[in-house]
């Protein structure tokens, strides 16, 4: 896809100023949602080194042979695909509920995992019995380099990005109190592995700087009615309940912007605003407490600027203030605010927030490491220097790598097992999501394409808004509603067509 420039902001009307055919969720707050994740990888072991993109190389042969490139859609609807870097990256189906995007998370650690073990036995054959493949769902690789976990959401078109800078970012930063997937740095014990690494707010870019939201206009849907909010600045988790908890509050604070925009009424978030997000993401990725005081900006409003009249606040006040305003918005509304998520227990999500920032303002690691990574981390790392073992940065970052590597890592495995780390989805639900794509987002279609494309052995090309045919007989369908599960009569006519040419073949 081209990377764009941001194409602005339309009004309730469309671009022209009338009226036109709207998506019919357009006026409801129900949300599409994506995770992309980029792995690391890596080998040890063996007679002779292999490096980082021989081993991602080997990975992606039967993509290639089944594909012709390295850049492919599943049969659930998901994008896989070798990055710059030789990083692997997928991303999910698109989904309407973080109960959904979390399955189709944890399906892509299933698809990347498969994949890692097949090149082990191919470079096994090749270097000997003891090569090892890691790969690591994680943000820094051993030499420093960082890689990403970006978020998608949908968000309507009528919501300016200077609000979204304004009333979502410190919600966003200050989220690495439960989000963080925790390191250990020359700081010393961090929150977010991420924080070190960003170093721009808001901008289009991804390569030549690190913004903690991507502008770049791709909203794979409608552009004149959806934009995708990118979301670059968030940990990768292993924890299934941060990955949830991470997409549903945000869902739910992005809902607030939202109507707030919509009835014309502020939102109260703008009394958030940071003065310097930067500074105030690495000074609280650095204190597990939640309690360091950052600075607030000093244009949030006249009425906003009541709260925290000093000009400061830490991020426990910060995120229990956004937690207080979604709580009177749902109160409010229970109905509609409930009806955006098909899944999930919108009061269940309130109250898991108000615990975890209960717990941390306890200061009570050991309560919330069943939960959150890098309390997880923590825990672990405390109980060895208990037992008399020196635990230097070298060591913990080992530690730390196992936790994060996906097929040969022991750590994370082991907290599962022993019930010290809660899980939400089932292998059974996993291995499905693999193999299936949501039922109630367009992704179904696109599931359903590459599936009968593959069967038939037919020539074929996706990506997120269109499915091309080219051999042995042409057809296209484009799909901007990414709500609209289908099937479309244009969906119907091309799989027609493919089914009338094996039929003659």
């Amino acid at each position: 896809m081209p990377q764009l420039r941001d194409s602005g902001t339309h009004a309730l009307t469309g671009s022209d100023g009338v009226d036109a055919p709207r998506s019919p969720q357009y006026g409801t707050g129900e949300r599409i949602f994506g995770i992309e994740t980029e792995y690391g990888v890596s080998m040890t072991g063996g007679e002779r080194r292999i490096d980082a993109r021989q081993v991602a190389a080997t990975m992606f042969l039967p993509v290639v042979a089944q594909a012709r490139s390295t850049n492919t859609y599943l049969r659930n609807g998901a994008r896989l695909y070798l990055d710059v870097g030789s990083h692997p990256e997928y991303a999910t189906a698109e989904t309407r509920d973080p109960f959904d995007a979390l399955e189709q998370d944890l399906a892509g650690e299933s698809v990347i995992r498969g994949l890692a073990l097949q090149a082990q036995e191919r470079i096994r054959a090749k270097v000997g019995e003891h090569a090892t493949v890691h790969v690591f769902k994680n943000n820094v690789d051993s030499a420093g380099h960082a890689f990403g976990c970006h978020e998608n959401y949908l968000v309507r078109r009528y919501v300016p990005l200077p609000v979204i800078e304004r009333e979502l970012l410190s919600f966003l930063i200050t989220r690495q109190l439960f989000s963080g997937a925790g390191r250990v740095t020359d700081h010393g014990f961090e929150l977010s592995q991420r924080a070190d690494y960003l170093d721009e707010a808001v901008s289009s870019a991804t390569t030549r700087a690190r913004p903690m939201v991507n502008t770049r206009d791709e909203p794979h849907a409608d552009p004149d009615q959806f934009r995708r909010l990118h979301v670059i600045i968030g940990d990768s988790n292993r924890s299934q309940f941060v990955t949830f908890m991470k997409l549903a509050t945000t869902h739910l604070v992005l809902g607030v912007i939202e109507s707030s925009v919509r009835t014309g009424r502020a939102s109260g978030f703008q009394a958030c605003t940071l003065a310097d997000p930067n500074l105030a993401n690495r000074a609280i990725s650095r204190d597990i407490t939640g309690r360091t005081a950052v600075r607030l900006a000093s244009d949030r409003g006249e009425g906003n600027a009541a709260w925290h009249p000093e000009g400061s606040a830490s991020a426990l006040d910060i995120q229990q203030h956004y937690l207080d305003i979604v709580r009177k918005a749902v109160t409010a509304d229970p109905d509609s605010v409930c009806g955006t998520l098909p899944r999930t227990d919108v009061s269940r999500v309130l109250d898991d927030w108000q615990e975890l920032l209960d717990l941390i303002a306890a200061n009570d690691v050991a309560a919330l490491a069943d939960r959150l990574d890098w309390a997880a981390k923590y825990r672990l790392l405390s109980a060895l220097s208990r037992h008399g073992r020196r635990i230097d940065q070298w060591r913990a970052q080992q530690l730390d790598m196992d936790y994060h590597d996906i097929v040969n890592g022991s750590v994370y495995p082991a907290l599962v097992r022993r019930g010290m780390m809660r899980v939400l989805v089932s292998e059974q639900d996993v291995g499905r999501a693999v193999d299936r794509p949501p039922a109630d987002t367009r992704a179904a279609m696109r599931g359903q394409f590459v599936r009968e494309a593959m069967w038939r052995g037919a020539r074929y090309s996706c990506d997120w808004t269109r499915l091309t045919l080219s051999e042995p007989v042409h057809g296209e369908v484009v799909m901007l509603d990414p709500f609209d599960a289908g099937p479309s009569p244009a969906f119907e006519e091309v799989l027609a067509r493919l089914e009338k040419s094996a039929s003659q073949a």
